[in-house]
């Protein structure tokens, strides 16, 4: 019988294939009270099989294939730092030792406790990040029972070959321990029950090019192994046991959607220009180092964002220290071969915590609160500690200091002092720097925008956050499921507050970007077109598809339709004004 699961869409194409089942990593555990005496034997069980993780964790890093995604060493990285903090062992030691609970029930009680508190996190990123945890947890727990059963393989892996066609993994999850052995075969795309747009499998199968949803709920209960799927990345459905009419259709889908991609590549190193000669810049928005190599064979002519705060989430113990910052920026400067590299400084609080192992972990848990420069004020030593590493790094290329959700003057004046600060530091320590490194601002919050003259005069460059921008002005927190369905990046006050800031920043010759979600939106396009943009910061993934529409697109006409459509307050004017501007 056919019939259709919805997830969450993630890497773009259709697959298809038979479905090839990953058995489910949870595992059973037996529960028993240890005899009295032999605490310390248990303990020592427990620590045996951490140590033998450890070690299978450093025999994989040193065993990646050199075509392996740069994100594998990164997740495993992670993985080996989550076990390498002794807070994980810590309780399950103590129910062994004061309540003589055997190895796996300790530690499966802790890990419990840990997905419950990261279960109430609404941040999306980090809510993924408990998945590491228990992967980690679950491995501890395979090595126990391989001690225990004398079995070390995971069952019921059965290789696409077995199946004589291309095969679609479907499993609860996957860690990326897993995906290594998956590089090697002919897996076409990947079904997950858990999962969102940064999940491992997620980011995983983007740097693959790999269509693939997850968040599909229950998806490895209802798929048998062996049956035919449609993985439809697009819009994120899986088709179960299609009938010979739907393969048809989406054969014909995936050879346009092959083509079409190949197209796309031809994009590449070209002039980015619309069809009446206007030059477009497009930058590329990272968060981890190596994005940048992608960010370049893309075409991007710099990093117009590098979210500079996932350097110091998922931390367990100390927060990187100014060296391991410097190397890190360092990277994406001299990836990026002279190109312009935007390093916001940290932006933390609100839904992004910093690691739970950190002495600072606590910051504000409202988006109306101790967030971004707000934050990095009250800490100037760490503030301090970043400016000198985004400074040193600005010795090796082009690297430029963007500063987050700036409102007041006196926020402005103490962000630059300290900027100059760090300078005199690095001065007296004799360090290279540029001296005249640019720093720019961004536009995110409506005071921002009411007074923009304010940024304009101390500032060299500018970067409108559309995601915040249109939180506060509509008064919705993006986060809050109730209310997400009013956050409207077409709504007519967003549209009228984009126009002005945009026109102001061209009028003084300032330099100015969009980097939030709008950017990378290729039915946006024409929109930011229309309304002056030419500078557009955007996932990597996004870039050639926004491309294409601007070299399709003729900017004297967008211009001559927009007074029409800032002009319209009722949704079916803005509507009919909408459609003749963007068809």
């Amino acid at each position: 019988m056919t019939f259709a699961l919805h997830g969450i869409p993630v890497s773009k194409g259709i697959a298809i294939g038979r479905a090839v089942l990953i058995s489910r990593a949870a595992l059973e555990v037996s529960h028993y009270l240890i005899e009295p005496g032999k605490e310390d034997a248990e303990a020592q069980k427990l620590l045996d099989a951490f140590d033998q993780v450890r070690l299978e964790l450093d025999q994989l890093r040193l065993g990646l294939p050199k075509d392996a995604p740069q994100e594998m060493a990164a997740f495993l990285d992670v993985h080996g730092m989550i076990l390498a903090d002794p807070a994980l062992a810590e309780k399950p030691l103590k129910l062994i030792r004061t309540q003589r609970l055997n190895a796996a029930w300790a530690l499966t009680t802790e890990l419990n406790d840990l997905l419950e508190q990261f279960a109430e996190i609404e941040d999306a990123y980090l809510k993924e990040r408990g998945n590491d945890i228990r992967q980690v947890a679950e491995r501890v727990l395979k090595a126990l029972n391989s001690r225990q059963k004398d079995a070390v393989e995971d069952p019921e892996f059965i290789a696409p070959t077995d199946l004589g066609t291309d095969a679609i993994i479907v499993a609860h999850d996957i860690a990326p321990h897993d995906m290594l052995r998956f590089k090697d075969h002919l897996f076409t795309g990947f079904v997950t029950d858990l999962g969102g747009k940064t999940s491992h499998t997620a980011i995983v199968a983007r740097s693959m090019e790999i269509p693939a949803v997850v968040g599909v709920r229950h998806a490895s209960e209802m798929i048998r192994h062996g049956d035919w799927l449609v993985i439809d990345g697009e819009h994120g459905v899986v088709v179960v046991s299609p009938d010979e009419q739907l393969l048809s259709e989406y054969r014909l889908l995936q050879t346009q959607a092959i083509e079409e991609t190949r197209k796309l590549q031809l994009l590449k190193h070209s002039r980015t220009t619309t069809a009446d000669d206007v030059a477009i810049e497009l930058f590329a928005n990272i968060e981890l180092p190596d994005d940048a190599t992608q960010a370049v064979e893309l075409g991007a002519v710099g990093v117009g964002l590098f979210r500079s705060e996932f350097l110091f989430m998922d931390r367990h113990q100390a927060l990187p220290d100014e060296e391991q910052q410097y190397q890190e920026y360092r990277r994406v400067v001299d990836l990026m071969h002279g190109l312009p590299v935007n390093i916001r400084t940290i932006d933390v609080g609100a839904d992004k915590a910093l690691g739970a192992g950190t002495d600072l972990s606590q910051t504000g848990t409202s988006p109306l609160g101790l967030r971004a420069i707000r934050w990095s004020l009250t800490e100037p030593e760490i503030f301090l500690t970043q400016l000198r590493a985004i400074l040193r790094a600005s010795a090796h290329g082009q690297a430029r200091i963007m500063i987050p959700m700036l409102a007041h003057a006196k926020e402005i004046d103490e962000t630059l002092r300290l900027i100059e600060k760090a300078k005199s530091q690095l001065h007296q320590r004799g360090q290279a720097f540029n001296p005249n490194i640019q720093v720019g601002a961004m536009i995110e919050i409506p005071a921002a925008a009411l007074v923009l003259p304010l940024f304009i005069n101390r500032f060299d460059f500018l970067s409108i956050g559309t995601n915040d921008l249109i939180q506060y002005t509509l008064a919705i927190d993006r986060a809050d499921h109730a209310v997400a369905h009013l956050y409207d990046p077409l709504h007519p006050a967003i549209l009228n507050l984009l126009y002005s800031i945009i026109s102001q920043a061209k009028r003084a010759n300032i330099p100015i970007a969009v980097c939030g979600e709008m950017a990378g939106d290729p039915t946006l396009t024409k929109l930011l077109l229309g309304l002056g943009l030419t500078d557009f910061s955007m996932h990597f993934s996004q870039l050639l598809l926004v491309k294409r529409e601007i070299l399709k697109a003729d900017v004297g006409l967008l211009k001559s339709l927009m007074p029409a459509v800032l002009a319209a307050i009722e949704p079916e004017a803005q509507s009919q004004a909408l459609e003749r501007l963007l068809t």
